[in-house]
């Protein structure tokens, strides 16, 4: 059986992001209702995957050890609500690194492509930022926005320029629909 696949930012979408950078499990955060976002996609059958740029590391905030905590406890936390984060890719590269897998680059989109086996052209990735919504598009994949983190701003920005793209309050928003829409093709 094929994967379906989603996949999701991190900072802004998931959890809480800060200008100064999410630097600990402490400080990492959920969002309200994400949780619930990524139990209620799990449930529905889908395989949801994060791809988070995270250059605190190349400009020296925060080790790799210390996101590993962050993400343990996001799984951790994602399980309590029936959900499952099956991988998690992320850049931690600094922008001036010019690197492929920093977002709006579409390296990570297309990791996790190879990695699952599937044509990223269905697939649905959410973020609260252009940089994701550029780097879905140039992975082919199916650009999502969130009006949460940077996502309100965001979606301002694409309407002074008469650009729309697919948008949900949040990744609950977002989770809901993408359920209902299944639900209604199985019957």
């Amino acid at each position: 059986m094929p994967v379906e696949l989603v996949i999701v930012d991190r900072d802004g979408v998931i959890n809480r992001d800060s200008p100064e950078f999410v630097r600990s499990a402490a400080a990492w955060c959920p969002l309200d209702g994400s949780l619930e976002a990524i139990g209620l996609m799990t449930r529905a059958g889908y395989t949801v995957a994060v791809a988070s740029n995270q250059s605190g590391i190349g400009r020296g905030l925060f080790g790799r050890a210390a996101l590993y905590r962050m993400h343990r406890k996001m799984r951790r936390l994602a399980q309590r609500h029936g959900g499952r984060i099956d991988r998690i890719v992320y850049c931690p590269h600094r922008p001036e690194d010019g690197c492929d897998c920093r977002k709006p680059r579409p390296g990570l989109l297309r990791r996790l492509a190879r990695h699952y086996r599937v044509p990223l052209g269905d697939v649905p990735v959410v973020g609260d930022s252009q940089r994701d919504l550029d780097a879905a598009t140039a992975a082919g994949a199916r650009p999502v926005l969130v009006r949460t983190g940077n996502g309100a701003a965001t979606e301002r920005a694409l309407a002074a320029r008469g650009e729309q793209v697919e948008t949900y309050a949040d990744l609950l928003g977002f989770a809901r629909a993408l359920t209902a829409a299944r639900g209604a093709r199985s019957h």
